[in-house]
Parts: C-alpha cells; structure tokens; sequence
C-alpha cells in the first residue's frame, strides 16, 4: 500500500510550512528514515525522513510549496512493481508529475486530535477543517457552528486560510482591522532595471513571525553602560581563554549571564501573555539571534541555550559556540529552537549602535546588545575616555510596565559594569 509523506507538527505554534527542497526523485528508491525532503518553518529548517522503505511515485508539494500540517507531501509505494505501475501510469494519463495535494484530510490517529470534527450540512455533506484553520477559529473566538456558514473557495468548498482571513477581516471592521496578507500581494511587474522575486522560504516564514509579532503593543527602553572593565577583561584574557576553554571569548556570553540574573529578578520579563493567561518561567531559556550564511543573507534563526540559570559564564560560552556553528552549517534540530523564554539580539558585532529589536511573539521581551565604542564621558567633573554601549529592551507592554523595565534595566547596567557575572 502507498505511504503519505506527511508534514509533522514542528513545534505547537506551526501549523503549516515550505517545501524548500526535494532530496529525493521521482522514481528513486528510499530506506525508511532516510531523508527525502526538506521543510522550513519560521522556527527550523530541517530535512525529514521517508516514512518507510519503497521508491517515491508522487511529488504532491512542489519545491517552494505551502504544506499545512498532517498534510501529505509525497508518496511512496514499498511494492517496486507497483511503484512502477503508478509512474507509468502518471505517465499515460498526461497526469503531471507535481500535483496539487489532495483536499481530503489524512486520517492518522494525530490527524483527528488535530481537526475540527466534522460538520453536519443542510446537503447532508460533512466539511472538514485543517488544524490551521481550526486554530485561527479558536484564536478568534469562532464556533463550529459559525464556521459552517463561512463560505470556502478550495476545492468542494473547503474552507481555507484565506477564506477564514477574508471573514474575520469584514467582521472586525475592514481590511484596515486585519494583519497584512502577506501570500496575496497585487501583481508587480518588473522595470528595466528591475528584479522581481517572491518572498519564499525562509524570508517569507520570518515575515510572517514578525507580522504576528507586530500584533502586540511595545515599548522600547533604551539605557547606555559603561563596560570599560568588561572590554579590558576581555583584551587581556581572549587568548589565553581559548586555550584553556577552546571557544573565542567574546562580550554575548557575559549579556546572556547578566541578563540571566536578573530575569530571575524581573520574572514578569521571562514570562509570556497567551489567550489572557500571564505564564511566568521560573527556568531561563535564551533564544540567541544568529545569522545565517556568510554575510547573513540566509536568513534569521534563534536557537536557544537552556537552563541558562545553572550555567556559568564558561558553559554559556560553550553552548553559544557550538549552537552558533551548528545552526550557520543548518544542523539544528527542532528542539534547538523551541522552547525559548526570552531573546537576546546583539546587531552590535556588525556595528549597529542603536535600534530598537522586535519581541518574538508571545515571549515578553527581547534585549538588544549594541556596539561598544569609545566615547569623552564625566567621571567626577574630569573629561574621561570610556568605551560605551547602548542596550535596547523591547517589551509586551501589556504585562510588562515602563518602572519595571527601567529597575530591569538599571540592574543589567549595574552588573555589567561591576563585572558581577564573576561573582
């Protein structure tokens, strides 16, 4: 019998993402776990592998593809004789190698905790709903009931992600009510000196994050601190710490160990707002922004060092070292980026010296580490030449208030510069 090559549930906040990449052929012969396709999400980009052992007849989402989850993507069939039967059939009918998915719902023991249970219709029809759709119902507030009376435009009438978009949009209020449509830009066509691309892949999955966290209401605090010792630890110590602990010693591991301290402090701004429920982790989890590619033009992506509260500056170094090389060489699992409590951003190591960072939504804050430079201060009446730094903290101002974020603030100032995270 075929085997469905399903998307899985990459995280509890995914519910859908790209096919970025094709591992495997038409016709070509796979071991079970063996990978066979790649899938980006906003959170990871990771290959999966084939479900069982056979030779892969159907190609169902097309590379650069949109696949919800419990989705199939491709099939395969064990029985080779059978594999080439369905090929050449394909064949024979004109039938196209890359087919759209099949609008009927995979039917998986995971599958039917994740739907909407049917709905009965006037037409005696049952209407089933995608585990996308079911949680933008639920998020909106919708009933089954409501649901029914929404018109869809997929095939037989099934109800898609737009169509849930167009509806919650009229009744709100308006387009002017709704987050940006990113998949439904008007047609551009390109100049004479122009080049126009799709925003696909990666770049499309950060988009949409950054669009769901441009739905919450921020505030950004920004405080200057004077890390003169720090610098001066870190010229003199650079060396020698690389041969005794391995790793290059640079300023990201003192933030995370400051920052540690005093979320255990602030645990309001290591916690997250979600259908009205304030959750506030006694853990710190940090996710840390890293570049993707040589000059960044791969992408975002934030693993996260966990139990950052138990480590030392040592281990955090350790752990930024070796997460930052397996995420630029696309080796993170998906673990590695789930489970984040709070997010440090450092545009500072390419010369950035101020911005103001965006929360990855539902965490509660983001800290953004800007560059050091050198800078005429007065230190008792006298002109001194200090090397400064600007730190950014970005915060869901629902659960979060200025006077908190300033004490946050002033206790991550008063660490740094008194070099405490050695105490």
């Amino acid at each position: 019998m075929p085997v469905d090559i399903l998307m899985p549930e990459l995280g509890e906040s995914v519910h859908e993402g790209t096919v970025s990449r094709w591992l495997k052929n038409i016709g070509d012969f796979v071991k079970e776990d063996e990978p066979v396709v790649e899938i980006m999400t906003d959170k990871v980009n990771t290959e999966l592998g084939a479900p069982a052992s056979g030779v892969l007849v159907k190609i169902l989402i097309p590379e650069g593809g949109e696949v919800e989850v419990f989705h199939a993507m491709g099939v395969i069939e064990p029985d080779k004789e059978a594999a080439k039967a369905l090929i050449a059939e394909g064949t024979s009918t004109g039938a196209p190698v890359v087919t759209k998915a099949s609008e009927k719902p995979i039917e998986t023991p995971v599958q039917e905790k994740a739907s909407v249970p049917s709905i009965t219709q006037e037409n005696g029809q049952k209407r089933w709903y995608s585990p996308l759709v079911r949680s933008m119902a639920q998020q909106h507030g919708i009933s089954e009931a409501e649901l029914a009376g929404i018109t869809g435009t997929g095939t037989g009438g099934r109800l898609g992600k737009r169509d849930l978009e167009s509806y919650l949009s009229a009744r709100v209020g308006g387009p002017a009510m709704s987050a940006p449509k990113l998949d439904r830009a008007p047609q551009v066509t390109a100049g004479p000196d122009q080049e126009v691309h799709a925003l696909v892949g990666m770049r499309k999955m950060i988009a949409e994050a950054m669009v769901r966290s441009s739905q919450v209401p921020v505030v950004s605090t920004l405080i200057e601190i004077d890390v003169t010792p720090l610098v001066q630890f870190r010229d003199s110590n650079k060396e020698a710490f690389v041969k005794q602990y391995g790793v290059k010693l640079t300023y990201t591991p003192f933030f995370i160990k400051t920052l540690t301290e005093c979320l255990l402090e602030f645990p309001y701004l290591n916690g997250s707002l979600v259908d009205g429920q304030v959750t506030i982790n006694k853990a710190v989890h940090m996710g840390i922004a890293v570049s993707l590619g040589e000059k960044g033009e791969g992408g975002l992506i934030v693993p996260v060092i966990r139990d950052c509260h138990l480590k030392s500056t040592v281990d955090i170094a350790r752990d930024l070292d070796s997460i930052a090389n397996r995420a630029r060489a696309n080796k993170l699992d998906v673990k590695d980026v789930q489970g984040a409590t709070f997010t440090l951003t450092n545009p500072g190591s390419y010369g950035a010296i101020l911005g103001t960072p965006m929360i990855n939504a539902p965490q509660a804050g983001i800290a953004g580490a800007y560059g050091i430079v050198k800078r005429p201060v007065i230190i008792n009446d006298m002109i001194a030449v200090r090397s400064v730094m600007n730190m950014v903290l970005t915060y869901d101002h629902r659960i979060v208030d200025g006077l908190t974020a300033g004490r946050f603030l002033q206790a991550v100032k008063a660490r740094l510069e008194g070099m405490e995270f050695f105490k």
